[in-house]
């Protein structure tokens, strides 16, 4: 996670908790004026439009008064959906056996793009299996882990 998304999750968990919501991640993507500050948040009895609008409006309010981002930008607030994306060690270790896609911000034995299952979880360390090769990854070099829908 970059300084900024650290920041972010820190001033924003809170509030979303006390809505009643877990924040299961951010994506802040930076494109000048196109900025996006995306929120995954996610409730045992599921996402809908109404709880979205309801983090949406007290994030803003947060952000509002925090003013952590500089450049203009467009909050978004959503569902982890079918593609869930992993942020947190936990949410791998939860998800053992499915198969995900991740890509690395620096290359392990040679390559940034792994698709297969999760194998095993410790600690800051994620080992997953492509084509039968196993490739132990720190959490902390994914640049972004996705479940893969099998249907």
């Amino acid at each position: 996670m970059s300084t900024i998304d650290n920041r972010l999750l820190g001033i924003l968990e809170p509030a979303v908790e006390a809505a009643g919501f877990e924040l299961v991640g951010i994506e802040f993507i930076r494109a000048g004026k196109h900025s996006i500050l995306r929120l995954f948040i996610d409730h045992e009895n599921g996402i809908d439009v109404d709880a979205c609008a309801l983090v949406s409006h007290q994030v803003s309010a947060v952000l509002d008064v925090e003013d952590p981002i500089s450049t203009l930008y467009t909050l978004e607030v959503s569902s982890p959906g079918l593609d869930r994306p992993l942020f947190k060690g936990h949410h791998y270790s939860s998800r053992i056996g499915e198969v995900v896609s991740m890509q690395t911000v620096m290359p392990t034995d040679g390559r940034r793009n792994f698709k297969g299952n999760i194998v095993s979880v410790d600690g800051e360390m994620v080992t997953i299996k492509v084509d039968g090769q196993e490739y132990t990854l720190a959490l902390a070099n994914v640049k972004k882990a996705n479940i893969v829908p099998q249907f």
